[in-house]
């Protein structure tokens, strides 16, 4: 007897649909697998034979063989237990006496029939919302990630005996738990905790009304981390589409924290300085999203720079550019998006002292050349805002109340509106996305504002990319300020920005 359940698996951050073909036939009892499953799929035949026999129900002693369509398609995880099991009783006719048909199921078993999370139901819930079916029967677990999707019905489950009733047409209730699906958007840090420092938090506004990168160079202590830290606490809040689109990739990455739907907060990931390539971008034998996927939407924070090995930061410069991560395998090409800002530290020098107005630095300058190449050139061009993080002295230990997160994110607020405004009928939507090709379009600058940056150009021999960025900068510039032109205050302070530009000693 043969039975055919509709589930889904995924590609990336998509879902897509796959058929599981159950079939009943004579010969000796055995339990076949075919689809190219991988190793956690082939031990669904323990899973599911002990799940249908503890949950009381008869496992048939036949010739089972089960497929998944379509076949050429690599699957992956444990997210066909549920199908595969559904499909062997309502194949049987003995306990499943309606038809399966239009039902979307997926699920991982226990032995003991109980039903288990699993990754990426935002995704699936995603893909089925405009088709015909009869339902998604999920992980209970999963039901609060499933709410976020509208126009799909959802049916959560907590064991195989559960989703046996509600294919038969019978009422299946638990008592709903009280939780809130969105994440929680209150911050416990504010601007205000760090002292001093107000070239690098405004440095900082102007980074983040722009979206543009930014790194910080200044000795130990000097508060580079700290900074950085509350970057999060002045971003824009995420729109529905980068919330859902955030949230699928924690989802398919697991990550997703337990009782929550929907991420409201804008990613902060900050890697150790030992982490791989492979980690940092992506990929693997079963491509996984990396570092830089999991901070979409929101902040990479790479602490002391230069101790990440070149492989790694070498790999950063195709997701800065195109902001989106392409791994490509033999049977298939995966794409991730990789939309992050990123932030990033270091010590203006080994020892950390140069330029510290009371301890004396003890490396040589071709020391500090040689820490200072450990970032490329095409790397450095990237980075938009480099700006010096200095050592405090005691009477610079104050608190400017205009640079507290709350205002500083209202001022942010405003110039990414104007942003909007002015990009409404582009693809792109900040000044630092803006393509060379409409800089002059987007990007009016006065002659006083030109001639400084003529003389800069020459002075510190940028290279074309830094020339466009430095543009781009002051266009962000002029819009905190709600200038429409760009003046020469604005393209002194871009480069005043580009500090590791300047001469060693």
């Amino acid at each position: 007897m043969l039975s055919v359940v509709n589930s889904a698996t995924l590609e990336g951050i998509d879902a897509y649909e796959v058929k599981v073909e159950v079939d009943l036939g004579r010969g000796l009892p055995s339990f076949n697998i075919v689809g190219l499953p991988d190793t956690a799929i082939k031990e669904s035949r323990e899973r599911v034979e002990a799940a249908i026999r503890n949950s009381g129900f008869d496992f048939p002693v036949k010739r089972i063989t089960v497929n998944l369509a379509p076949a050429g398609i690599k699957k992956e995880g444990a997210i066909f237990d549920l199908p595969i099991a559904i499909g062997i009783l309502s194949s049987s006719k003995k306990v499943i006496k309606k038809d399966v048909k239009g039902w979307v199921i997926l699920g991982e078993l226990s032995l003991n029939g109980e039903v288990r999370p699993i990754k990426g139901i935002l995704s699936v819930c995603l893909y089925f919302r405009k088709k015909r079916i009869k339902g998604l029967i999920i992980p209970y677990e999963n039901l609060f990630e499933a709410k976020v999707v509208e126009g799909v019905k959802v049916y959560p489950v907590k064991n195989l005996i559960d989703a046996c009733k509600i294919i038969n047409g019978e009422k299946v209730e638990y008592e709903e738990e009280e939780r809130e699906i969105f994440e929680d958007e209150n911050y416990d840090v504010d601007f205000l905790d760090v002292k001093g420092q107000i070239l690098a938090k405004k440095a900082i506004e102007v980074a983040v009304s722009g979206g543009h990168n930014i790194i910080f160079i200044g000795p130990p202590g000097a508060g580079k981390t700290l900074l950085a830290r509350r970057i999060p606490t002045i971003l824009p809040e995420m729109t529905l589409e980068e919330a859902i689109q955030t949230t699928r990739i924690y989802s398919v990455s697991g990550l997703l924290p337990k009782g929550i739907g929907l991420l409201r907060k804008r990613p902060f990931r900050s890697p150790h300085h030992t982490i791989s390539d492979v980690a940092l971008i992506g990929g693997g034998t079963h491509p996984k999203p990396g570092e830089v996927s999991l901070a979409h939407n929101g902040v990479l924070f790479l602490d002391e720079l230069p101790e990440f090995s070149r492989k790694v930061l070498e790999s950063l410069r195709i997701p800065l550019e195109d902001r989106v991560v392409t791994i490509s395998r033999v049977n298939s090409t995966i794409t991730y998006p990789a939309n992050f800002m990123l932030v990033a530290s270091m010590n203006p020098c080994p020892c950390g002292f140069l330029g510290h107005p009371e301890k004396e630095c003890t490396c040589t300058p071709n020391q500090v050349l040689k820490y200072r190449k450990k970032i490329s050139g095409p790397l450095l061009d990237r980075i938009d805002i480099q700006v010096e993080v200095p050592a405090l002295k005691y009477e610079e230990l104050s608190v400017d109340e205009n640079y507290s997160s709350s205002k500083m994110r209202e001022r942010v607020k405003k110039a990414r509106q104007i942003q909007l405004e002015r990009f409404k009928k582009e693809k792109f939507f900040t000044n630092s996305m803006i393509p060379t090709n409409k800089i002059e379009r987007y990007c009016k600058i006065d002659e006083k504002a030109k001639k400084i940056l003529e003389f800069a150009f020459k002075k510190f021999s940028f290279s074309l990319r830094v020339y466009d960025r430095l543009i781009r900068i002051a266009r962000t510039i002029a819009d905190l300020d709600e200038r429409e032109i760009i003046n020469e205050e604005d393209i002194a302070t871009a480069i005043q920005f580009r500090f590791l530009d300047k001469p060693v000693i």
